[in-house]
C-alpha cells in the first residue's frame, strides 16, 4: 500500500508539472488533486521536493542497475537519455525550477554508480586507489552531465543515439588509460 501511495503521488506531480511549474504546486493542492490527505503525504515525504528526489530514484536509476559494465555502459546513459525524453516536461520543469537540484543529483548518482561499475570492472586485479577510482568515476560523470544538461537547455533535439555514438567514439579507451595512470601511485 505504501509503494502504491508514493507512486500515485508521483504521478499526480507528474501530471500537475505539465501544467504548472514547480514552485507554484504546493502540498496542498497536490494532496487535493490526488485524493490523499496531507497526513498521508508526510507520513512518506519531507516536502514536495523529497517526492521529486524519490520520482528521479525510482523511475531512472533502477532501469540504468544492469547496465554497469563496459559492455553496456552506453546503454545505460541512453536510458538515462530516454528518461529525459520520454518525461520532458517533467524533467525540463525540474530543470527550470528550484528544484534542479534533484536532476542534478539523480544525473550524478546514476552516472556515477554506473560509471563506477564499468571502472571496477576495468580495475579488476589492479591496484588503484578507491579514491583514484572515485576521481576517475567523477571526471567522467561531470562531463556526461554537461553534455546531457546542455541538450537540456538546447530543447532536446538532438536524437539521444547520435550523442552517445560521439560519446563512445570520444572515449573509447580512455577508462583503461585512466585505470593504468594510476597504477603506479601508492
Amino acid at each position: 500500500m505504501s509503494v502504491m501511495t508514493k507512486k500515485a503521488l508521483a504521478s499526480t506531480l507528474k501530471s500537475m508539472m505539465e501544467r504548472s511549474s514547480l514552485e507554484k504546486i504546493t502540498v496542498k493542492d497536490l494532496v487535493a488533486e490526488c485524493g490523499v490527505n496531507r497526513q498521508t503525504f508526510y507520513y512518506h515525504f519531507q516536502d514536495i521536493y523529497d517526492l521529486l528526489g524519490w520520482i528521479y530514484k525510482t523511475e531512472a536509476l533502477d532501469a540504468i542497475s544492469n547496465c554497469r559494465t563496459y559492455d553496456t555502459w552506453q546503454q545505460g546513459f541512453l536510458k538515462i537519455f530516454h528518461y529525459v525524453l520520454d518525461n520532458k516536461k517533467f524533467c525540463l520543469s525540474t530543470y527550470r525550477s528550484m528544484g534542479r537540484e534533484h536532476l542534478d543529483l539523480f544525473l550524478h548518482q546514476a552516472v556515477f554508480e554506473l560509471l563506477m561499475g564499468v571502472i571496477e570492472e576495468v580495475n579488476d586485479g589492479k591496484q588503484v586507489r578507491p579514491e583514484d577510482k572515485k576521481f576517475i568515476a567523477n571526471f567522467y560523470t561531470f562531463a556526461f552531465i554537461g553534455i546531457m544538461l546542455e541538450w537540456i537547455r538546447n530543447g532536446m533535439g538532438e536524437e539521444p543515439s547520435l550523442i552517445i555514438d560521439r560519446l563512445s567514439i570520444l572515449v573509447e579507451g580512455d577508462v583503461e588509460k585512466a585505470i593504468s595512470k594510476y597504477v603506479h601511485i601508492s
